[in-house]
């Protein structure tokens, strides 16, 4: 828990003043969606019959600000086609969503063959200071319409900037590991470890992944998708 809230505090004044900035345009970051499978168009009937993997999240799962090569769902992708694994990555990110929007969104994402979802929400119910427990439950009923259906979930974690005090920061955090628990999931404790706080990693705004950083974003999933793919060649 301590190593998460120290990633946070280097977040404290990028986090924040994004968050002034977005709430102008009532959206917790920039209000624009991308939403295409890395090796096709966005789910559709016409596509090639191959089993997918959905990434349901925001920005930073969209690619805000990099080419559509350059997101962590296509270098997914490229890393599956490079290893011999006949996946098509759908990404399924909508810049400025909130979990709300996520479950929102589901049943459409989820269209097609669908075998693995990856879950990366939360950053911008941070930003706004959502409670928590609607954060969970959101996730709740993503993970269990998934799971109804026979998918596996991957859960990627997310932390809340620490302005809005140490209690919402801690009950924040304990959602993610909490869900990972009780439903058995793949579980990637922090989707920005490596990268948060760095100068380098992020774009201007501080918030968003580069190039190099997307890499590392990508290594932090393949990390828990390898053995599940592994699994199911």
């Amino acid at each position: 828990m301590s190593r998460s809230i120290v990633t946070c505090l280097l977040l404290v004044l990028v986090w924040s003043s994004a968050g002034c900035r977005s709430r102008e345009s009532g959206r917790a970051d920039e209000p624009v969606a991308r939403t295409e499978s890395a090796s096709t168009k966005a789910p559709s009937s016409k596509a090639v019959a191959r089993p997918r993997i959905v990434v349901l999240g925001d920005s930073l799962t969209a690619g805000l600000g990099l080419d559509a090569a350059s997101s962590y769902p296509s270098l997914l992708q490229a890393r599956l086609a490079a290893e011999g694994f006949n996946y098509d990555v759908v990404n399924a990110g909508v810049s400025g969503d909130t979990s709300a929007g996520g479950l929102s969104r589901l049943n459409w994402a989820l269209e097609g063959d669908v075998r693995v979802l990856i879950v990366a929400l939360g950053g911008n119910d941070g930003l706004r200071a959502l409670p928590p427990d609607e954060l969970k439950q959101n996730l709740a009923a993503i993970i269990e319409k998934a799971q109804a259906k026979g998918i596996t979930v991957v859960l990627a974690g997310m932390e809340a900037p620490p302005n809005f005090g140490r209690d919402y920061v801690v009950r924040f955090h304990q959602v993610y590991p909490e869900l990972a628990n009780k439903y058995h999931l793949a579980f990637v404790p922090f989707l920005l470890q490596g990268v948060a706080g760095s100068e380098t990693l992020n774009q201007r705004d501080g918030i968003h992944p580069t190039a190099d950083g997307a890499k590392i974003v990508a290594d932090n999933v393949w990390t828990a998708l390898k053995p599940i793919v592994a699994a199911h060649p």
